[in-house]
């Protein structure tokens, strides 16, 4: 079988099986079993492919069609131009995510213009490592400090950041919540991308996400927003004057997660959009003074 028959075929498996995208995810898969740049491999349609690669592309064929995710499949994806590896013990990283560690990006280039000297950042359900590597490697005098309530994803973290040469400026703990750091830890930045699902939606998920991610990943409780009172309620005495805190959030989110930080005294600075126009991410601060406005009015 040729490399343009093999996707001939496999493209239409996928589409039966309901895959995303089916024919660039027959590409990627050619890609990683032959070990060269997908654009090579299409321009090298005719090559015969021998039975030791089709064995192999077959095993990864018919797991895809069961909605195993490509990720798992290739074992890693890329986040923010940096080759991270992912297994079912972590969340994959999503497009959308990269936005987050962008908004971090210009925040502390703001910061250490204006303080000098070391800043810290505090990456919270920190998983795969995405967002506290990405951040220590775009700066070199920035120290990062991810927190995981599971010990494989931590396990996960570490050989990613060790992979990336970051490993020397991240401390990965392993920790339930906040009670994890000390009652002295300050930070300049908090990140957090934390589960936002509400429990009853999961079961409507697609197969990748919900038979694949870990559930604590992704089940945010009964409305969803169980992480974020806790951030809301917790966090603010990690920041130092001037610091941010910086969280994703679900669709539909925006409102009540401003309204559950503005009623414990946090100041709302902006909500930003993904890539697709959504409402998405939240920055906030502590003011000096709880006199500060807020758009809401009481705990929420």
């Amino acid at each position: 079988m040729t490399i343009a028959e093999f996707i001939q075929k496999n493209t239409a498996e996928f589409e039966r099986n309901g895959v995303e995208s089916p024919r660039l995810q027959v590409e990627w898969m050619l890609a990683h079993v032959l070990n060269r740049p997908r654009l090579e491999v299409m321009l090298d349609r005719t090559r015969v492919l021998s039975c030791g690669e089709l064995g192999t592309l077959s095993s990864l064929v018919a797991r895809r069609a069961a909605r195993e995710p490509l990720q798992h499949l290739l074992g890693g994806t890329s986040f923010c131009g940096l080759d991270l590896a992912v297994d079912r013990h972590v969340l994959i990283p999503r497009p959308e995510t990269e936005r987050l560690a962008e908004l971090a990006w210009d925040f502390l280039s703001g910061r250490q213009s204006e303080a000098g000297g070391r800043l810290d950042v505090l990456d919270f359900g920190t998983g795969s490592g995405c967002l506290a590597i990405a951040v220590a490697a775009r700066y070199g005098e920035v120290r990062v400090w991810g927190i995981d309530i599971s010990r494989a994803a931590i396990l996960v973290a570490r050989a990613n950041a060790v992979a990336i040469g970051v490993q020397n400026r991240i401390q990965f703990l392993c920790g339930d919540g906040l009670a994890a750091l000390g009652p002295r830890f300050q930070v300049d930045l908090i990140l957090s991308n934390p589960p936002y699902i509400p429990s009853g939606e999961i079961a409507g998920l697609d197969p990748e996400v919900r038979d694949h991610d870990p559930r604590r990943a992704l089940d945010g409780g009964v409305d969803g927003l169980d992480f974020y009172r806790g951030l809301a309620g917790e966090s603010g005495r990690l920041l130092r004057r001037g610091g941010r805190l910086m969280v994703e959030f679900g669709d539909g989110q925006a409102d009540a997660v401003a309204a559950l930080f503005e009623g414990n005294g946090w100041c709302v600075d902006a909500v930003e959009k993904d890539l697709c126009g959504t409402d998405r991410f939240m920055i906030a601060h502590q003011p000096e003074s709880r006199e500060d406005g807020s758009r809401f009015s009481g705990a929420a």
